[in-house]
């Protein structure tokens, strides 16, 4: 709203209005406010919360060896997260921007799905929403975003396929008019853009139906697959927030280097014209989640609950997908990947022990990030781990701190493939 409102003050040669016109001005004063409703609103959402018994309940000792210092902790934190993403970008983004509002429909969407769930943990059952019920949730946002992109007319791109000599210097030229595509980015290749519509060549007429088709699955895929990366790395004080708050960092340069026709022409890379609100939305995101560490950081004074977790998740594929850059996700979401990939070959090992009537881990335990906290002789003589590392029990803040560790090297790596072609 403000940045329409000194865009119009402008118009009356009102002296600075014209600052609102620079991404850089509006998204350092987006994370900036962010930063500052976070804290000061997760103050009054703590106190909120323990005043009416929204608690999460006492966790497993069995599994975490620090439960017994979490119990009353408040719940559903991902609230304030949130609240410090969504107000910024109502007062600074520009609101008629498509991109903007898929991004604040997604965080409202899934949102919405994990306060639900939440809330039933708390006041129902712990078991809280059945899984299907969250899956079909995340199914439809995929389904809505990927529709989106494919039918309106301003989610296009300029394509960066015209090399002109200057100065005996080769430079790209993108293409005046923009276009509707279902190109993504392949990294680590020098001619990196993939058509998904040439995977159905042999459809004749209908390849372009069929790509887009393709397309809407692939986003669905990646919604669901990284939401519930990111619900699983949802299990130590500042795990989730610290990891996304990093990646949130590496996608807004993505998307700042693709919404600057200089930038992508240097970089070779496509042109997204409308993507630079994407910018702003993520300073946003990322504000919410570091001043969310002030109180999640050990010991935690909340936790962000499935309304934060799911949302989070959702976010960061939602933005992969609109900037071009979802095969960079399993570099992006490194840590997210091996958690839900921990989960399913230990499930899946131990099914087939149990036929067999034997006790067989892959891990300690799973998801990934409670195999570092298991103390010694916790598991019993019984059971045979395959992968048995490390041998003692080591600190959360210690594991929290060597994911966000691998997380800083892999969105590097996610960035320099840029350059690396």
């Amino acid at each position: 709203m403000l940045y329409y409102l000194f865009r119009y003050l402008g118009d009356f040669g009102m002296s600075g209005a014209h600052l609102w016109s620079y991404i850089s001005f509006r998204a350092i004063l987006t994370l900036i406010l962010s930063l500052i409703i976070s804290i000061w609103f997760g103050e009054y959402f703590i106190k909120w919360m323990k005043r009416h018994g929204g608690n999460e309940a006492q966790r497993d000792e069995s599994i975490d060896p620090y439960g017994v210092e979490k119990k009353g902790v408040p719940t559903m934190g991902g609230i304030i997260i949130i609240v410090a993403t969504i107000v910024p970008c109502l007062l600074l983004g520009r609101l008629r921007n498509i991109y903007m509002i898929l991004m604040l429909l997604t965080t409202l969407w899934l949102g919405g799905i994990g306060f639900a769930d939440d809330w039933i943990k708390m006041k129902v059952t712990k078991d809280g929403l059945k899984p299907i019920y969250k899956l079909l949730g995340q199914a439809l946002l995929g389904l809505g975003v990927g529709l989106t992109l494919w039918l309106s007319p301003d989610a296009v791109i300029r394509e960066n396929v015209e090399i002109q000599q200057r100065d005996n210097v080769e430079v790209v030229v993108h293409k005046s008019d923009p276009i509707k595509s279902t190109k993504t980015t392949i990294p680590f290749v020098k001619n990196h853009n993939l058509e998904y519509h040439s995977v159905f060549e042999f459809l004749g007429e209908y390849k372009g139906a069929a790509g887009w088709l393709f397309f809407v699955f692939v986003t669905t895929f990646i919604v669901m697959a990284v939401s519930n990366g990111a619900n699983l790395n949802d299990g130590m004080d500042g795990m989730c927030a610290g990891n996304s708050a990093i990646i949130c960092l590496a996608l807004g340069v993505l998307a700042y280097v693709s919404s600057h026709i200089n930038l992508a022409a240097y970089l070779n890379i496509m042109f997204i014209p409308g993507s630079e609100e994407l910018v702003i939305f993520m300073c946003a995101f990322m504000g919410g989640l570091i001043g969310f560490l002030w109180y999640n950081a050990y010991p935690a004074q909340v936790f962000m609950g499935d309304t934060g977790s799911l949302a989070i998740g959702g976010i960061i594929g939602v933005m992969a997908v609109i900037i071009h850059k979802e095969l960079l996700v399993p570099l992006l979401c490194f840590v997210f990947l091996m958690e839900s990939v921990s989960v399913m070959l230990q499930t899946n090992v131990a099914k087939m022990g149990n036929k067999r009537g034997k006790k067989w881990r892959v891990f300690k335990r799973a998801p990934i990030h409670d195999t570092f906290r298991v103390k010694p002789g916790q598991l019993g003589s019984d059971v045979k781990v395959l992968l048995n590392w490390p041998k003692g029990c080591w600190l959360e803040s210690k594991i929290t701190t060597r994911f966000w560790i691998v997380t800083i090297l892999m969105c590097a790596l996610a960035i320099i493939t840029l350059k690396i072609r």
